[in-house]
């Protein structure tokens, strides 16, 4: 009986050992992050007037996470800067696939939304420059794609055996839904803090803040990838910045090792920011995206305590292209958008709710009632672990609703993935106006359509990760 047990402890150590090796084995990856920051002069983004960046707080990257299970290969980026066009991707997609193989359907590139990144030539109807400020933004968009594709290049030259983790972290304190029920009876967007006529938000917060780390054989952590729904808009002014996401990276590589790689991703949240209504004293800049970071960091090392192996290193990819359908819109509306838009940026300039307005319905215009083409793509590892990418500025209800539905025990949604559809409001919200749904160039629906996507997607690739 004795041997027995003694033969069965050393089989259940081998097939151990023998899980480990071959995952260790299987399992590589590889991380770059390559300077995407303009020179001085360049336009800025992020708000309905034209200003130009005088100077750097902090360096803006394009981040690459490369993964390699033997049979498939995947890439993620994330990019500081407010959005990325579907030009920029398309063309950093094949600069991809033809400088490292990796195919463009198996790449996710999303952006991180800080309102401190710069504007560039084709990414929106607001980008209208002139003189050195068109030169600098056209020659940006120019290069864009080619600096994205080298931060894959350099990820997938630098491969290495790594084991993968996973925790889910909470952080409720940072974020707050935007959008507000008032006294009137309307839903007011940002109404301002310390405002008395504020009755209660308008919609939830999503505190989820879905983390993965790498780590290599020796056991150094080599990257950390971050997911967090709230609006990367808190610095302002004119100076370069990745706003909050570069406390994060700052303080997680004081904190774990110098050469860790922190990849955030802006999550589901369309509808929320930062700014707390009841905190009157609370102010935008520099050191409230350092608190911001802080917090965020801290709520990422309290995870890290429970990150769990990711055993299964098999990679699965899939993505599907949602048409959504446009809002209506006359030819009186039209007229009356380009009246308005005539006005940006000069001192007569229109009401901000008529430019954004008038600006949608000139996106629509030009649409010539073809629907968006959004896509949805799902990239996975075993079946526990995914990543699901969403083209726009989604409602937290969504990002909260997919990740319920998904079978995967750790799902983070990035939005702002493979292009930019603008706002995507929930049914709810479109009866209720404001802000974005005034901007929203979807229709209603839209949303809920993206949900069934993904939930589907997951679905079936959680289905093939447990028959293999």
């Amino acid at each position: 009986m004795l041997n027995l047990t003694r033969n069965f402890s050393r089989l259940c150590l081998l097939a151990t050992l023998l899980a480990a090796s071959a995952f260790g084995a299987e399992l590589k990856m590889g991380v770059a992050a390559v300077k995407i920051t303009p020179p001085l002069g360049a336009p800025m983004a992020g708000y309905y007037h034209g200003r130009a960046a005088d100077g750097v707080h902090d360096d803006l990257f394009a981040k690459a996470i490369v993964f390699d299970d033997g049979k498939t290969r995947v890439a993620l980026v994330a990019c500081d800067i407010v959005s990325l066009s579907n030009s920029v991707v398309t063309q950093a997609r094949k600069h991809i696939a033809d400088s490292t193989g990796i195919p463009a359907s198996h790449v996710m590139i999303s952006a991180t939304h800080a309102h401190t990144g710069p504007e560039y030539v084709g990414r929106s109807t607001l980008s209208r420059f002139q003189g050195e400020m068109l030169r600098i933004a056209q020659a940006y968009a120019d290069e864009l794609p080619l600096k994205i594709a080298e931060s894959v290049q350099k990820a997938s030259v630098a491969m290495k055996d790594v084991t993968l983790y996973a925790a889910m972290g909470e952080e409720a304190s940072l974020p707050f839904n935007r959008r507000y029920h008032m006294k009137n009876g309307t839903v007011g967007w940002n109404p301002g803090r310390g405002n008395p006529n504020i009755v209660r938000p308008a919609g939830p917060i999503d505190p989820a803040v879905p983390i993965v780390v790498a780590t290599e054989t020796s056991g150094k952590p080599l990257a950390a990838y971050v997911n967090y729904a709230m609006h990367l808009d808190t610095v302002g002014g004119t100076k370069f910045s990745a706003d909050y996401a570069a406390t994060l990276a700052n303080l997680l590589a004081a904190a774990k090792s110098p050469d860790l790689l922190t990849m955030f991703t802006y999550g589901c949240a369309g509808n929320v920011n930062h700014i707390d209504v009841s905190w009157r004293e609370q102010r935008s800049g520099n050191e409230e995206a350092a608190r911001i970071g802080t917090v965020l960091a801290a709520s990422v090392l309290r995870a890290w305590k429970g990150l769990t192996p990711v055993t299964d290193p098999q990679i699965g990819v899939h993505s599907e292209i949602v048409q959504l359908p446009l809002p209506a819109f006359s030819e009186a509306d039209l007229q009356w958008a380009n009246k308005i838009a005539a006005t940006f940026d000069t001192k007569e300039a229109a009401p901000f709710i008529d430019l954004v307005k008038a600006f949608r319905i000139i996106d629509l215009a030009k649409r010539n009632g073809k629907p968006l083409d959004a896509e949805v793509q799902v990239i996975t590892v075993g079946d526990s672990l995914a990543w699901v990418g969403l083209p726009g500025e989604i409602f937290t209800e969504f990002g909260m609703a997919i990740r319920q539905s998904s079978p995967f025990r750790f799902t983070a949604i990035a939005g702002l993935a493979n292009g930019s559809v603008g706002y995507v409001p929930n049914r709810k919200a479109y009866i209720e106006g404001a802000y974005e749904v005034v901007s929203a160039r979807c229709a209603p629906g839209s949303g809920e359509s993206l949900v069934d996507s993904a939930t589907r997607q997951l679905v079936q690739l959680h289905r093939l990760s447990q028959s293999r």
